[in-house]
């Protein structure tokens, strides 16, 4: 492979400095950098990254391609600065054995233009009655570390202490999806006071409270590692905060549409704000931004869920929930945590690279930019807006809450070990 060089670039968002990538690693960091021959990228003051890591996205192969592929998920993680995602389990069969998690991991190397790390599944079928195949799924190709039956709770309190057991042994983590099925039926938003004018069934924020509560004094029990799917309300980060002081341990994760929505949006019965869990209320929005800044929540994570156009365009009670979100991840955490003054760009790098690989036990990814190190990187023009049109995405489904929206920062490159899959802004 050829030399690149990137001059000028603000790395984490400091002074511009120059970057040497040699083949698949950083050669050099630095000001004033030459190499004969290098391809040379004029950075012009962007900031360049660390490859972003997605601990939360659903590919949706094998079983629902309608919706999304490997590779067109994986095409629209790197347009979004993403070099690794770990892809959920809820596909058609579930990724809950060692051979479907192979398929997907061995689609993502085929593909090239993210690391896909499958996370398998905690039961059987999702179904919370039996565990599935943990071991065998960490010992295959595929590695497996992290476990969830995202999509569904696993709201039985001894198959979960059971998972967090088994677990341990190799040092993975289970992701919770916190939803008290019983608390839930029927729900359709947010419980509150938009649900009771609008008379919709409301979710309400003690249904995801109680299981994360309840989960965190399991880990401790164990000593193991459970990890909080889609923290999204102002009580689940009071019990996080609890939970780290008494040195549980227990990682937690927002979502950029957590950190920017709110249900007010749900007045307009637009299927395009129904997710799981719900947009809540301006409190809760306020709540996860201050903790995502001071390290309560560790990382933001996509939940990146696509679904065809017929599985929104219907009457609400009818659609599907979910958003995609990887191909605007950055730009929502810039809008809501930089510009706010609440992050600056280490602090972005930390929760959307450095975090997510830590907890994943994504090797080679979240690591620093610096000589050495993987060539995982993505540069960001800061300084641009523009209105969101999903007419341009790389992701197959088209569900986004942002059309129209003017959100800020675009990520013109990005490179997967020293091979670019993005270059002003168009996949290679």
């Amino acid at each position: 492979m050829s030399k690149i060089l990137i001059r000028g670039a603000k790395v984490l968002g400091g002074a511009p400095q120059d970057v040497l990538i040699d083949g698949e690693a950083v050669e050099a960091v630095g000001t004033g950098l030459s190499a004969e021959g290098a391809e040379i990228v004029e950075a012009g003051g962007k900031v360049l990254l660390p490859g972003l890591v997605d601990l939360h996205t659903h590919l949706r192969e094998p079983g629902r391609e309608d919706s999304e592929t490997v590779l067109t998920g994986t095409r629209a993680a790197a347009s979004g600065g993403y070099t690794a995602v770990f892809a959920m389990a809820n596909t058609f069969p579930v990724a809950d054995t060692a051979g479907v998690v192979e398929q997907v991991w061995r689609l993502g190397r085929e593909h090239g233009y993210c690391d896909v790390q499958p996370i398998g599944a905690v039961t059987v079928g999702l179904e919370g009655k039996k565990l599935a195949e943990l071991g065998a799924m960490h010992e295959s190709a595929a590695g497996v570390t992290v476990f969830s039956d995202d999509g569904k709770c696993v709201d039985d309190a001894v198959i979960m202490r059971r998972a967090l057991e088994y677990v341990k042994a190799f040092g993975g983590v289970v992701a919770q999806h916190a939803q008290e099925p019983r608390l839930t039926e029927g729900a359709q938003m947010n419980e509150g006071v938009v649900s009771a004018e609008l008379g919709l069934g409301g979710w309400p924020a003690v249904a995801e409270e109680s299981v994360i509560a309840r989960d965190v004094l399991l880990a401790e029990h164990v000593g193991s590692r459970v990890h909080i799917c889609h923290l999204s309300t102002a009580g689940s980060v009071e019990i996080v905060r609890w939970a780290k002081s008494r040195g549980i341990q227990v990682t937690a994760e927002v979502t950029p549409h957590h950190l920017l929505l709110t249900d007010e949006l749900v007045r307009t019965y637009n299927p395009v704000y129904k997710v799981n869990p719900p947009l809540r209320t301006e409190r809760d929005v306020r709540a996860l931004r201050e903790a995502l800044a001071d390290g309560t929540i560790d990382i933001v994570a996509t939940d990146h869920a696509p679904h065809p156009h017929e599985d929104k365009d219907c009457e609400w009670a009818a659609a599907a929930m979910g958003m995609v979100g990887l191909e605007t991840a950055l730009s929502v955490v810039q809008e809501t945590m930089v510009d706010t003054g609440l992050l600056d760009w280490a602090g972005v790098a930390d929760r959307m690279s450095f975090a997510p690989a830590r907890i994943g036990r994504a090797t080679g990814h979240g690591r620093p930019v610096s000589a050495g190190e993987p060539a995982n990187l993505t540069l960001v023009d800061t300084a641009y807006r523009g209105q969101v049109d999903p007419a341009g995405f790389a992701s197959r489904s088209r569900n986004t809450p942002y059309e129209g929206r003017e959100l800020p920062g675009r990520v013109t490159h990005t490179w997967l070990r020293g091979k670019a899959t993005l270059v002003d802004g168009k996949l290679t």
